[in-house]
Parts: structure tokens; sequence; C-alpha cells
């Protein structure tokens, strides 16, 4: 299926206080067949500020670190989902973090996906898988069984 025919642009937001993640997911993108728009903050706080100045042009998916300074991950999806403007923002965690009792506390807290941070051929592996999914499913939010992508 050509994704690029179903969605012109994806536009991408990540959040992820790592330069160099930033950079290795740039570039991953760059490899994928589909066209898209990324934009980058780099940590929780700068990331709200984003958003809440930007609810009438939300961003496609939000791709979500952990542990970032300032606010964490999870206290922004808290909000992200908590918040009527914001809380149909499919978000995608993208973390060094892969437990269990993470990944079901962000599954319940509203993530879509979880994509655990790869070497940079697997991330773009997972980046095709994840971003295909998401067009392809319409950004609905899967069963529980299906949210960790490796």
């Amino acid at each position: 299926m050509d994704i690029s025919l179903q969605h012109p642009v994806l536009n991408i937001l990540l959040a992820d206080d790592d330069k160099d993640d930033r950079l290795f997911f740039d570039l991953a993108l760059k490899e994928l067949e589909f066209p898209t728009n990324l934009v980058t903050v780099e940590d929780g706080e700068k990331l709200m500020d984003y958003l809440l100045k930007n609810t009438e042009k939300l961003p496609d998916v939000l791709f979500l670190d952990l542990n970032m300074p300032r606010k964490n991950g999870s206290e922004c999806l808290s909000e992200i989902k908590s918040n009527p403007k914001l809380s149909r923002l499919p978000v995608v965690i993208y973390s060094t973090s892969v437990h269990d009792d993470i990944a079901d506390m962000c599954y319940k807290n509203g993530a879509h996906y979880y994509v655990p941070k790869r070497d940079f051929n697997e991330l773009i592996k997972i980046l095709h898988h994840a971003l295909t999914l998401m067009v392809k499913n319409k950004f609905a939010k899967p069963a529980r069984e299906r949210f960790i992508l490796n």
C-alpha cells in the first residue's frame, strides 16, 4: 500500500531531550518512503507550550520520550489526554524504558503505541511500521497486545 497517496504529509512532533536521539529520529524519517514534516522540542514544558499554542493545528502524531527534564513524558501524556483541546492527539511513547508496568501505565493513560529506542536501522523499521499502522488504522488506538512495537 502506498502511504503517500493516503496522507500527503505526516506532521510529526517529537519531544525528546537527547539531541542525538532527535537527530537519529529525523534521519530515520528521511529514509521512509512517505513524506513527513518533523518539529522537535527538547523538554516537557516546551512540548506543552507548543501544543497549547497550536491547538487549532495539532500534529498528526506526537512521539514522546518519557525521561525528560522539567516535565517528564508521563506528566505530559496525562495533561494531553485530560485536556479537551489536546486529547485526540495520537501519542506514541518513544523511550529506552521498555518495562511492562510502564507500558501498561502509558496504555491506560491514552498512548497509542510504545516504540522502544533502538539502533538506527531498527529505528527506521519501527518508525515505518508505526506510521504505516497509524495511517492504515486512521490513528485509532490498538488493543493492548499490539501496543509495544518491536
